[in-house]
């Protein structure tokens, strides 16, 4: 063989060897947090300024999570906190039970839950709350799919596994019912649990991520929010 043909296809040989094929695996051996609850207590409103006071029970805000698993995912050094989101756009963190966040429109879609350290949802029955606020009303009994992780931009280890977590409202899965469709770059999975999950062989640069409530027949719910789209950097 032409020692250029041969070099050539040493080459792509070694390329299809070495793509990463991206993965997802259930995240297991964090602390369940059964019997931790958030409650929302008061708003007040100030012109755009909304203050949000709420009561966490057997929950530490500000501590790290405990956990029983030994690979490492991003994780905030303040500790456990609550995920803020509204009109399921990006969330912010909040470490304190009362405080005040700016909303551009009068009409919203909250809901806030308990997270870990390291932003995986506490998914007990009262470790959320779904509230809206103006007066144009959306039915809060429909089903939900908020997207949660994962967010922003990744640096170093913790390009290597990212969490892939989801917040379902109103809705559970099963092999015979709803189920989560996620398409990460082009691949699809089909999830039948709602559990958290790691994602492993990304590639570095700009990673799309869409999420899709979906019935037992594969048919896109017809809900508030769904689909959910959004782009993360690894870098």
């Amino acid at each position: 063989m032409n020692k250029f043909y041969f070099f050539v296809a040493l080459m792509l040989s070694f390329s299809c060897n070495n793509t990463k094929q991206i993965s997802i695996t259930k995240v297991e051996g964090s602390a369940p947090y059964l019997n931790s609850s958030l409650s929302l207590e008061d708003i007040k409103i100030d012109e755009n300024d909304y203050t949000f006071s709420f009561d966490v029970s057997d929950y530490t805000l500000g501590m790290q999570s405990i956990k029983d698993f030994d690979y490492t995912l991003a994780n905030s050094k303040k500790g456990q906190h609550i995920h803020f989101i509204v009109n399921n756009g990006p969330y912010s963190a909040h470490y304190s039970e009362s405080f005040t966040k700016k909303l551009d429109e009068k009409n919203n879609i909250i809901l806030a839950f308990l997270s870990r350290s390291f932003h995986e949802s506490v998914k007990n029955s009262n470790a959320y709350v779904l509230t809206q606020t103006g007066n144009k009303k959306i039915d809060l009994t429909d089903e939900f799919l908020f997207y949660s992780r994962p967010k922003g931009t990744y640096k170093g280890v913790d390009t290597e596994k990212l969490l892939l977590d989801f917040y379902l409202v109103n809705t559970n899965l099963s092999s015979s019912g709803n189920k989560v469709k996620a398409t990460i770059q082009d691949t699809e999975f089909i999830i039948e649990e709602w559990a958290p999950y790691y994602i492993e062989g990304l590639p570095k640069g700009e990673i799309k991520i869409k999420l899709e409530l979906i019935d037992a027949s594969g048919n896109l719910i017809d809900s508030p929010f769904n689909p959910s789209n959004r782009t993360v950097i690894l870098e």
